[in-house]
C-alpha cells in the first residue's frame, strides 16, 4: 500500500493561517508607517489619517489591528526598543572587546549615541513616557534592556572584574542611571553634556571593580 507523504490539506483548512499571515502583515505595515511618521514629526503632530494613508490600509484596519493611535505608539516603542537592544547586544556581547567591562562600556557609548538620534529621542525618550505614562514606559524598557544588563554584569563577575553581588538589584539601579542619562542627553543635546554624562557613567562602572564597598 502506498502512502502519500505530501497530502493536500482539506479545502479551507489553510485559510486561518493565511488570514493570520495577512493580519500580521497589515499590523507590520501600520507599525512601519507609524514609526516613520512619529520619528519625523512626533506623536502629537500625526493623525490617524496620515498613518493609514502611509500604510496603505483603511481606518477600519487600524482599529481592528490596534486599539488606536496610543496603542500603535506602544507597538512602535517596542519595535524601536527591540532594534536598539539587538544592536547594543551585538556590540557588547559580540564585539570582541578585551573584557566584559570593556564590552559594557562600548554598549554604554552606543546607547548614548542612540539617545542623540532623532527617532529615538522623539519616540523613546519624549513621546512614549509622556503618552504611555512613566510606569508603562519603564516596564517596557525593562522587558528589553534589563536582561542585557544582567548578562553583562554576570559576565563581568565571572571574569572577576566585579565583586560578586546580587545581579538583579544592581541591574535595576544601573538601568535607572542609564534612563536618567538618556533623558539628560535627549533634553540637552550639546556635546559638553554628552561628554559629561559619558564620563559619569564610566566612573560609575569603574566604581564596581574588585574591592569596592559592598
Amino acid at each position: 500500500m502506498s502512502v502519500n507523504l505530501n497530502p493536500k490539506p482539506p479545502r479551507g483548512r489553510d485559510r486561518p493561517s493565511r488570514k493570520a499571515e495577512q493580519s500580521e502583515a497589515t499590523r507590520a505595515e501600520l507599525v512601519r508607517a507609524a514609526r516613520s511618521l512619529f520619528g519625523r514629526r512626533g506623536y502629537a503632530a500625526v493623525g490617524t489619517e496620515a498613518i493609514v494613508r502611509a500604510a496603505g490600509v483603511t481606518r477600519g484596519a487600524l482599529y481592528h489591528h490596534s486599539g488606536g493611535k496610543r496603542d500603535l505608539l506602544e507597538a512602535v516603542y517596542r519595535d524601536v526598543e527591540e532594534d536598539l537592544t539587538k544592536e547594543i547586544a551585538e556590540q557588547t556581547l559580540g564585539s570582541g572587546a578585551s573584557s566584559p567591562m570593556a564590552a559594557m562600556r562600548a554598549g554604554t557609548v552606543r546607547f548614548l549615541d542612540a539617545c542623540a538620534e532623532p527617532e529615538v529621542q522623539r519616540i523613546v525618550l519624549l513621546d512614549a513616557p509622556a503618552v504611555l505614562g512613566w510606569d508603562r514606559w519603564r516596564e517596557i524598557a525593562a522587558e528589553y534592556g534589563l536582561g542585557l544588563i544582567e548578562a553583562n554584569l554576570e559576565a563581568a563577575m565571572e571574569a572577576g572584574e566585579i565583586d560578586r553581588r546580587p545581579v538583579g538589584p544592581l541591574a535595576h539601579l544601573l538601568m535607572g542611571a542609564l534612563d536618567e542619562a538618556a533623558m539628560l542627553v535627549a533634553r540637552s543635546p550639546d556635546e559638553q553634556t554628552r561628554a559629561e554624562v559619558e564620563g559619569v557613567l564610566d566612573l560609575l562602572l569603574g566604581s564596581l571593580g574588585p574591592g569596592s564597598p559592598r
